[in-house]
């Protein structure tokens, strides 16, 4: 896990999927925000983005419902979410595609807030 505060708080996670998640989350969110800074997807952000995507789209789905209360009260651009941050984030299906993606990275934070509370409920 890159995310350090993810990381302190789910040093004793056990869900498997969850940790899963986390680990393909981290992923996706480096990649996204070195593409929107670098202004550029190589080769190398296509081919990690194109193999860790499966994965976080077919974890975010077990895990959707969990997730749902938790997005549902972090904020997006200062308003609360009123879209599964994940969901916009996973709707990408190249990395080139978060090229200049402000509402993109708008995103970034209410998903990250919405991981680490579901992540301090499962810890509970």
């Amino acid at each position: 896990m890159s995310n350090p505060f993810t990381r302190s708080i789910a040093v004793a996670l056990h869900e498997r999927r969850l940790r899963e998640f986390i680990t393909h989350w981290d992923v996706i969110e480096a990649l996204v925000v070195r593409v929107y800074r670098g202004d550029a997807a190589t080769t190398a952000d296509e081919v990690e983005y194109a193999a860790v995507r499966p994965h976080a789209l077919a974890t975010h789905t077990q895990l959707r419902t969990a997730l749902e209360p938790h997005w549902r009260t972090a904020k997006v651009a200062g308003v609360l979410a009123t879209e599964d941050p994940f969901v916009v984030m996973l709707r990408h299906e190249a990395a080139a595609d978060f090229l200049g993606d402000w509402p993109a990275m708008q995103a970034l934070p209410a998903a990250r807030e919405a991981l680490n509370k579901l992540v301090l409920e499962v810890q509970k």
